[in-house]
């Protein structure tokens, strides 16, 4: 047991980047802090120092204190800037600290994400961080049977990570009850409307008690996410790692002006290049995501695809490979993006502009995480000038144009046509294989200890 202390709360003002928590106060230079100065239980700080985390991002530094202090939080951050440890690491302090009531173990902390893969990711960094405490922690989203996932809440869990959709079903057949949550975190909100589980999750906040800390994250601030923040929390503090709309540091932004007829060899072109080790391809439909994804893959290029159409193990199963580097490019469109948090991303290609400005600076913020750079490529046909407009003015700057009219010459390693546009010059029986083999991922209730 740890003595749960008292830390005062303050309001935090939005702040640019940059600026990193240097200030005054009181008279003091504030220097950039250190996790082992945010108080943190010691079994914490032990699982931090495993995974060399030395320094917190600056929405970790901002918001840890506060939440600590038991503050309602508005978080503005986009993926890639160490939100969910800024809101896992006091929740699992709070959870060691405070043991609760003695009997049976029930959910005392819920954070709800808006896509199965980001509920799988949260639940991954609950179990890092938590590695020397006896806690329990789930995973609950659809597209699976629910019996592994019932079976792990009667055996008792400290924390639920879950999709709406999935979790009122529960909650609904009076699997789960959720009147002993003392942590509630809204992830992407966002995200949550635009995927209309705005309505699910307000079923969901009225079955939590009054009495409770919430916690809402979100990339942007619609007017209907405005509301919901109003409603669902007390006083809160506001954090804003980054301006919104503002794309990330070091990335590089080029814009190809090229026929839609002329993308297709412009990309295999430039995906000739073996620099390009990592990269997110973006379409607007999962029709043309599924195309592109083929016409790579006719070309010899290592290349698969995620959408929404996809089954859950097919999802999970192409996005461990694209993080243990077996795929070379993935494919995707902007909602099944939102739950891919994946480093050493080096390269973001729109081979669709985006209709929705904001959009670009969500695709393009997947590379260049944790300082290193990055470089983004946007195909633009005429018919998308329009969107680039858009985007310029958001971003009140203009991208670097490379080309203007139909790409010249020929690819560099040029194949002959096939029956489907290009020939492989690959054997992917191999590839074909090794997808053969890899399983889904599977939730379950995991001990921390």
């Amino acid at each position: 047991m740890f003595p749960l202390l008292p830390r005062p709360g303050r309001i935090i003002s939005a702040q640019p980047r940059h600026q990193r928590w240097s200030g005054r106060k009181e008279g003091h230079l504030l220097t950039k802090p250190k996790f082992s100065d945010l108080g943190l239980a010691g079994p914490i700080q032990r699982a931090l120092a495993a995974r060399d985390h030395v320094v917190p991002t600056p929405i970790q530094a901002r918001a840890i204190p506060d939440l600590l202090a038991g503050r309602d939080l508005v978080g503005i951050a986009q993926t890639g800037t160490g939100k969910t440890a800024a809101f896992a690491l006091p929740i699992l302090d709070r959870l060691a600290r405070n043991r609760g009531q003695s009997g049976q173990r029930r959910p005392r902390a819920l954070v709800l994400a808006p896509t199965r893969e980001l509920a799988i990711q949260i639940g991954e960094e609950f179990s890092a961080y938590a590695k020397y405490l006896r806690l329990r922690q789930t995973v609950i989203f659809g597209g699976v049977g629910q019996k592994p996932q019932v079976d792990a809440l009667r055996r008792g869990v400290d924390i639920v990570t879950a999709t709406p959709g999935r979790l009122l079903d529960l909650v609904n057949q009076r699997l789960l009850a959720l009147d002993a949550i003392e942590v509630f975190v809204l992830d992407e909100a966002d995200r949550m409307l635009d995927m209309g589980f705005v309505r699910d999750v307000r079923k969901l906040i009225s079955e939590l008690p009054a009495s409770r800390q919430s916690l809402l994250f979100s990339a942007t601030m619609p007017a209907e996410i405005a509301r919901l923040s109003g409603d669902i929390l007390t006083d809160p503090v506001h954090v804003e790692v980054t301006p919104r709309a503002t794309p990330a540091a070091h990335v590089e932004q080029r814009v190809y002006h090229v026929g839609a007829q002329g993308k297709r060899a412009l990309l295999t072109r430039i995906l000739d290049d073996p620099a390009l080790s990592r990269v997110l391809v973006f379409s607007r439909t999962k029709h043309r995501a599924n195309r592109i994804a083929q016409q790579l893959d006719q070309a010899g290029v290592d290349a698969e695809v995620i959408h929404g159409n996809k089954s859950q193990g097919a999802r999970q199963r192409v996005l461990k490979r694209f993080r243990a580097g077996e795929t070379r490019v993935l494919v995707a469109t902007d909602i099944a993006a939102r739950g891919i948090d994946v480093d050493g991303i080096s390269h973001v290609i729109n081979y669709e502009l985006p209709n929705e400005a904001e959009s670009y600076v969500h695709r393009i913020g997947r590379t260049a995480r944790a300082g290193a750079h990055g470089s983004a490529f946007s195909f633009c046909d005429p018919t998308e000038r329009k969107y680039l407009n858009a985007i310029e003015r958001l971003i009140r700057s203009r991208l670097t144009v490379v080309g203007d009219g139909p790409v010249p010459g020929t690819l560099s390693h040029a194949s002959k046509p096939g029956r489907n546009g290009y020939h492989s010059p690959r054997n992917s029986r191999d590839r074909n294989r090794r997808r053969g083999r890899a399983s889904a991922l599977q939730s379950g209730a995991s001990g921390f200890a």
